[in-house]
């Protein structure tokens, strides 16, 4: 059994030399993309190699897309493949956030059928306050390796879908919205053009997931704060959500760690939903 939520700095420190481990330094700044592909290669975890949001991990926006659409599946299984992970492979990502890049690639893992990828609990800054070992240098070349990895759909909920929902007044799905407090009830907007969130939505802002250290709360802990949103429904019915279905994934790992197993994403989320000016837009709490 491999680790599949997270992992600790100091049993990392001790799978450096694993040959059967991988580790990706998801770290991205939205507002300047480029910059931690280029602190990656100042400095980062001993031969880890760098993920990119945009680049890697997301397809090329589309006037009908969200602002990081879901990357072609074939694709992303060459990229792993090509850094040497395969069904075997135990791989860890971090970045410099709490999480909130690297849930990408853990998302994307589980969504291809590999759950053996876990997150650094404390990420970057972990490592360092832990004065464990760097690396200045490129990563180690590896042997490229054959990834098969098999999408499952059941996992996405897409606008369509949601959009049919609301239109019938159905409350099959529960959508979770991992944004601010501020954006969600519109009050600031300052990725997006237009404010606000999706009629129904419930707001559970990501920074909740996590103690002041950046670290994730206990299980117990977790289980207590999504008690109330749940409000007695099944996991399997929340459909988790953001500014682009990126760090919606958060709040999927902080149920997973909760023991409550099933939700599913809205991929598209808001920056996909607001493509449609018809669609309805609600403010306020």
């Amino acid at each position: 059994m491999g680790l599949d939520t997270l992992v600790r700095c100091a049993e990392l420190a001790t799978r450096l030399d694993d040959p059967d481990w991988r580790i990706f330094d998801c770290r991205f700044d939205l507002a300047a993309p480029t910059r931690c592909e280029l602190a990656h290669a100042e400095t980062h975890l001993p031969d880890a190699f760098y993920a990119h949001l945009d680049r890697d991990l997301s397809d090329p926006i589309t006037p009908q897309s969200g602002r990081h659409p879901l990357p072609d599946p074939d694709r992303l299984c060459d990229w792993l493949g090509g850094h040497g992970v395969s069904r075997d492979t135990q791989v860890v990502v971090y970045d410099d956030t709490g999480g909130t890049m690297a849930v990408r690639l853990w998302w994307l893992l589980r969504w291809l059928g590999h759950d053996r990828v876990a997150m650094l609990d404390g990420g970057w800054q972990a490592w360092l306050q832990a004065g464990l070992p760097l690396q200045t240098s490129p990563p180690r070349a590896v042997e490229a390796a054959t990834f098969e990895g098999s999408p499952d759909w059941q996992q996405v909920v897409t606008t369509d879908t949601l959009n049919k929902q609301l239109q019938e007044g159905s409350d099959t799905l529960q959508l979770m919205d991992a944004r601010t407090a501020e954006r969600f009830r519109g009050e600031a907007e300052p990725i997006d053009p237009v404010a606000g969130h999706i009629p129904g939505a419930m707001n559970l802002p990501l920074q909740e997931n996590l103690n002041q250290d950046g670290s994730f709360k206990s299980k117990e802990a977790l289980r207590t704060l999504y008690a109330e949103p749940l409000a007695g429904r099944n996991p399997d019915s929340i459909v988790a959500m953001c500014g682009s279905g990126v760090t919606a994934c958060h709040n999927l790992l902080a149920m997973e760690l909760a023991g409550l197993h099933g939700a599913r994403l809205y991929a598209g989320s808001w920056s996909e939903w607001i493509r449609d000016p018809l669609r309805p837009v609600a403010t306020g709490g």
